[in-house]
């Protein structure tokens, strides 16, 4: 039972960690990314679709993504969906292909982007620890109930502890290393 805890409250906190990666890697660097780009909603035939459901995205260079549509008609909308956002990108379309290229950020950018990076990682600690709370108020339910021992609650607690810290610690290096992309010029 208390090894399905453990497991259980692993699983929840890897899935804070991949949450965490995928939401760092829609926050914009000096580099080009299809993840700036492959969920933004465009109109087609009435409905709004992700691109990355229209279209196929690449990278060729460091500073350029290629957004080749499967249909030819849906080139318009997916240039107007580029242009909605809110990234700052201006793609260029050639009738076939849609071009977007990355500008450099500006230093003012790149603060304000180390800014939503820290407030993003927090709230990301603020989440697994709230994850450790429940587990432990769980368990404190069931020394209560007389179904665990208090030496397997606090052998328990230690092993969530340690569990916590090394994912906040994967937290703080992902973000450290995003920290390190958006300072890169």
């Amino acid at each position: 039972m208390l090894k399905q805890a453990l497991a259980d409250l692993d699983s929840k906190m890897q899935k804070v960690v991949d949450g965490f990666v995928r939401e760092l890697a829609t926050i914009r660097t000096g580099r080009a990314s299809p993840a700036f780009v492959e969920d933004l909603l465009a109109s087609y035939h009435g409905s709004s679709i992700p691109l990355k459901q229209l279209a196929s995205i690449s990278v060729p260079e460091a500073r350029l993504i290629m957004v080749q549509p499967w249909d030819r008609f849906s080139l318009q909308s997916i240039e107007k969906a580029i242009l909605k956002s809110d990234l700052g990108l201006n793609p260029s379309n050639d009738g076939n292909v849609i071009r977007v290229v990355i500008p450099p950020l500006s230093e003012e950018r790149r603060k304000e982007l180390a800014k939503l990076v820290l407030k993003k990682t927090e709230e990301r600690r603020v989440n697994l620890r709230n994850l450790r709370r429940e587990s432990i108020d769980k368990l404190r339910q069931l020394e209560r109930k007389k179904e665990i021992s208090q030496d397997q609650l606090e052998s328990s607690v230690k092993k969530i502890q340690e569990l916590t810290d090394s994912f906040v610690e994967k937290v703080n290096n992902i973000a450290q290393n995003k920290q390190k992309e958006i300072e890169e010029v």
